[in-house]
């Protein structure tokens, strides 16, 4: 097989194509044969019966070289067409009847040769092209360059519909230091009227609330500041102790700062290189500290008092002698207390460590755990016909002589408003329409008050975050911690607060000041 030499452009002889060299005006049809020839032309090799080597290497000079044509001709003919378009065009504006004498589909092929979306009623495709600019002084297509601005400019619109809403700046209440990554997904925007105490002054504002339903929010530097929750109320808002909270006191006034926390064992908590008991100790300079959940054993309490930071010498622990490693309360003060008791008095109570309670001047505080319904609200019965009545009888008997002052891990949240998913978690220990009734009854009814809840009706707030799902990231959350006084001491209550900033437990610190 000869191959013949045209003017630089190399075709085969055997194809049946004479030999010619393409011009940059041939149409894109000739294109079209050139492939349905090519086509043809191996069919014909394929069909030989016998052929030789050189032959069938010959063949293959051949098709390559048909390829290479195309691919130096295919942009040069598209763009010479498109230009060709634009003279036609040209010539076509200046008569405005000729335009309106070609069919939809017409006007359509030609739309599309200059890069105009075909698309709309014949007016619609007339007036494009009637409104087509004319080519850029770098030789651009000026409308393909428009529509290529616009389609990004779409999808930058589409992109920025996917970004989290973000807050009013000023709503501290709401949003505060949102970092570049948060996400924040099934966003649900409703205004609510909020309700802030500063000083001996009430303000009232309307913020544009965000309410997180069932998403992460991923990297926020203080999620509790969001309002997550699956039903909100209108009023409500999240809690935020850094604008929320009181001023301090002054210091003519005498008063006593209570702090509250479930450790979920105590040593894991004091070998984390992120905690430091110390630090904590100065930050908030409490008088007493109460905790639950240490899992200690008695033989190791000395070793933890040891290790206790100086000013704080009065320390009382109890520990489960009925399941090792499991529960245990204490409460360590720099206040030495008149005196000390241990449980309820009440041997079927008192044998897994849940209660210490301390006699000072003018109260009596309990730092207490209460028992969990367990999985399968295996518990449930004990807790709410045994547990809570006692616990509640023994209250009421301090009360007689002194006000009274429960702290600790109650397992209970109280109201909706007290738990991320309420749907979710009916039967739920520590949620249950059981639980949440004998809370109601043996300590709110019975004259003793949920001081964070009177300080903040309608602050959505969490001191207990699931490990399994990562809730502390989503402020998916419970409020199960609390301080309860009596109501002869309620209004002596300065602040009741939560610490969400505290971590090294599946529980926040919360905290009491007591004017005395």
């Amino acid at each position: 097989m000869r191959v013949l030499r045209a003017s630089s452009v190399l075709l085969p002889r055997t194809c049946g194509l004479q030999s010619r060299v393409l011009r940059s005006s041939v149409s894109v049809s000739v294109l079209l044969k050139l492939n349905g020839m090519r086509r043809q032309m191996r069919c014909s090799y394929s069909s030989r019966a016998i052929y030789t080597a050189s032959d069938s290497k010959e063949e293959e000079e051949c098709v390559d070289d048909s390829n290479e044509i195309l691919g130096q001709h295919k942009e040069s003919i598209i763009k010479e067409d498109v230009a060709k378009s634009y003279v036609e065009i040209e010539n076509i504006r200046s008569d405005p009847d000729r335009l309106y004498s070609m069919t939809v589909k017409e006007l359509r092929t030609l739309t599309r040769r200059v890069g105009i979306p075909a698309k709309g009623s014949k007016k619609d495709l007339v007036s494009a092209l009637m409104s087509l600019p004319d080519k850029g002084e770098d030789g651009k297509n000026t409308a393909a360059s428009t529509e290529e601005v616009n389609t990004k400019n779409q999808s930058s619109k589409r992109k920025a519909k996917a970004l989290p809403v973000e807050e009013n700046a000023q709503a501290s209440t709401v949003v505060s230091e949102v970092t570049s990554k948060q996400k924040i997904s099934r966003r649900k925007q409703k205004k609510v009227e909020s309700t802030r105490v500063e000083g001996d002054c009430i303000t009232s504002t309307t913020v544009e609330e965000l309410s997180v339903k069932t998403e992460e929010i991923i990297d926020h530097v203080e999620p509790w500041t969001i309002l997550a929750h699956k039903k909100p109320q209108a009023g409500w808002v999240p809690y935020n102790p850094r604008t929320m909270r009181p001023p301090p006191l002054s210091r003519d006034i005498k008063s006593m700062k209570f702090l509250s926390w479930n450790v979920n064992g105590l040593r894991a908590l004091l070998k984390l290189k992120t905690f430091s008991a110390l630090q904590l100790a100065q930050r908030e300079n409490f008088d007493v500290l109460c905790l639950q959940e240490t899992k200690l054993q008695e033989k190791d309490v000395e070793e933890i008092k040891a290790t206790l930071f100086e000013g704080y010498d009065s320390s009382f622990w109890t520990c489960s002698v009925s399941k090792l490693g499991y529960s245990g309360t204490a409460i360590i003060s720099r206040i030495k207390p008149i005196s000390v008791k241990y449980g309820l008095g009440i041997p079927d109570h008192d044998s897994e460590g849940r209660l210490v309670t301390l006699e000072f001047d003018g109260f009596y505080l309990i730092g207490g755990y209460v028992p969990n319904s367990g999985d399968g609200l295996r518990r449930l019965t004990y807790r709410i016909t045994e547990w809570d009545p006692s616990l509640s009888n023994y209250m009421k008997e301090l009360e007689k002589s002194k006000p009274v002052i429960l702290t600790g891990d109650l397992n209970c949240a109280h109201q909706e408003i007290d738990i991320f998913n309420p749907a979710g978690n009916r039967r739920s220990a520590g949620f249950t329409i059981e639980e949440r009734e004998s809370f109601e009854s043996n300590f709110l009814s019975r004259g003793f008050v949920d001081t964070f809840r009177k300080q903040h009706p309608s602050a959505v707030a969490y001191t207990y975050w699931g490990y399994r799902h990562g809730g502390r990231k989503t402020n998916k959350g419970w409020r199960l911690d609390y301080f309860l006084v009596s109501q002869s001491i309620a209004d002596r209550v300065h602040d009741s607060y939560i610490l969400p900033d505290v971590t090294g437990s599946d529980h926040s610190p919360i905290g009491l000041i007591l004017k005395l």
